[in-house]
């Protein structure tokens, strides 16, 4: 069950302030006059420690301003000037929970795309303290900004996400990853079911690929699905798909040591779309959410797949194992094939699937692929406009023999070594055939180095793209 008072603790956004809390002022400028008009009382002092500090109004610059006490006056960051005129810190402002003394800090500039400003606040207050305690003191930030309550709604979305991909798989197997997602789903009052085993296997209701690849491992596979209605009966229909492998030792095909290092983080997917599950809910988007995860862990023992095995699928294709290693399109095939099933207006699927995006785009850009021209453009605007990086490829269909296998429909691994990202999106395309929209996204799950905004560890991309996309396309009515 997520620690939702935990959750929120991590958020330091108050919404009042007592009455005897003693707060600093938090400028943010575009140039150094701008920063001496808003302190006229302190601009010869300002003046003289900007420049011994080499502080310049750079964007990202941070400047704290003693008086001859040493007690805080103000702080100043650097922004580039918005569209509108104000200044735009944009993530900049992640880096401020690390960087300011403790305290709590009134912001004193109206900000051009606040919503996103204050989001990178909020996410640079993160960290994963499970284990150890975060060693700062706590920097609050007071603000009366339009922004703010969806801030907060992405932030504790993108935060619930990062908390499952941080914590280990020992404490975070396929029967606690089904029960985080229980949680959420009874916070919200939503509808959910978890189909655990060889349940798996019903010939009424066959799931037999999540079946197949959680075979081998303790903690059984099992099938999350939750329905949430924040409309009527005629609401559009969202179903958001994730993989939920909790952790990928490859099977027989078993990863080198370094390459499983970080495969805790191979649920990133499952994390991502409870993330934005979340988000939805919590907005209450006038949709009709369905979120599939399969939850599985991809061991060795006497029941692991082979490669060379053939699986029929629950929609009637039978897949040929070229590489067990390559098993959350297998999961995720099943999962796309039941979210299918009912045609949603818009499916979505996330998950840590290939090693060949991290080479074409790196870690901080996720692709994403889609046959939908109109979707593509949505998307590319929410992540520009949301500071939330993204980026298309092709579903090409010449690759699409690739995946041909040679005693089955399919092959898991394909016949070509090259386009490893595009021939797994073309996988899992063979699964939707009703859907009438269906987007595709191979992130990586995890920030390698801390950034403003984005704390080094587990990282839910695209999601806050994902959701302003979504309230865009579905707006609530007043």
């Amino acid at each position: 069950m997520p620690d939702f008072d935990a959750l929120d603790a991590q958020l330091p956004l108050p919404d009042s302030l007592g009455d005897d809390t003693a707060t600093i002022p938090l400028h943010c400028v575009t140039s150094l006059d701008a920063a001496g008009s808003v302190v006229p009382d302190h601009r010869e002092a300002l003046a003289n420690w900007s420049k011994a500090q080499g502080f310049e109004a750079k964007p990202g610059q941070l400047l704290v301003l003693p008086n001859g006490d040493g007690a805080i006056v103000a702080a100043f960051l650097g922004c580039e000037t918005g569209d509108d005129g104000r200044p735009n810190p944009g993530f900049a402002m992640g880096a401020l929970a690390g960087q300011l003394p403790a305290g709590t800090y009134v912001l004193e500039t109206g900000l051009a795309n606040s919503e996103t400003a204050l989001t990178a606040f909020l996410l640079g207050a993160y960290s994963y303290t499970a284990f150890k305690p975060y060693k700062r003191g706590p920097v609050h930030l007071a603000t009366n900004d339009p922004g703010r309550e969806r801030a907060l709604i992405q932030a504790r979305g993108v935060i619930f996400g990062r908390e499952l991909i941080n914590t280990p798989a020992n404490l975070l197997g396929p029967a606690a990853l089904a029960e985080s997602a229980l949680g959420l789903a009874d916070a919200f009052g939503a509808d959910a079911s978890v189909i655990v085993g060889d349940d798996l296997l019903n010939s009424d209701n066959p799931f037999p690929m999540i079946h197949t690849v959680g075979a081998a491992a303790k903690d059984a596979p099992r099938l999350f699905d939750m329905r949430w209605n924040g409309g009527d009966d005629t609401a559009p229909k969202l179903t958001l798909v994730g993989k939920g492998v909790c952790f990928d030792s490859g099977g027989l095909n078993i990863k080198p040591g370094n390459s499983m290092a970080l495969m805790k983080k191979d649920m990133g997917g499952a994390a991502a779309v409870l993330g934005l599950a979340l988000m939805i809910m919590q907005a209450k988007l006038p949709v009709r959410l369905r979120v599939l995860i399969p939850c599985v862990e991809n061991s060795i023992a006497s029941e692991a797949f082979r490669p060379s095995d053939v699986i029929t699928s629950r929609k009637g294709l039978s897949v040929e194992i070229g590489n067990t290693d390559a098993e959350g399109r297998l999961v995720l095939g099943d999962a796309l094939a039941l979210g299918d099933e009912e045609a949603p207006d818009l499916m979505i699927d996330m998950a840590t699937l290939t090693g060949a995006a991290r080479v074409a785009l790196g870690p901080d850009l996720p692709p994403f692929f889609t046959d939908d021209d109109v979707l593509a453009g949505e998307i590319e605007t929410a992540s520009q406009a949301h500071d939330d990086p993204v980026w298309r490829m092709p579903l090409w269909n010449r690759y699409d023999n690739a995946i041909a296998g040679k005693v089955g429909d399919i092959s898991n691994t394909g016949n070509m070594p090259f386009a490893g990202a595009i021939t797994a999106a073309l996988f899992l395309r063979r699964f939707v055939s009703n859907a009438k929209s269906w987007a595709h996204f191979d992130i990586y799950g995890w920030t390698p180095s801390n950034r403003p905004g984005r704390p080094e560890g587990g990282e839910a991309q695209a999601i806050r793209a994902l959701f302003n996309l979504v309230a865009k396309r579905y707006p609530k009515m007043d």
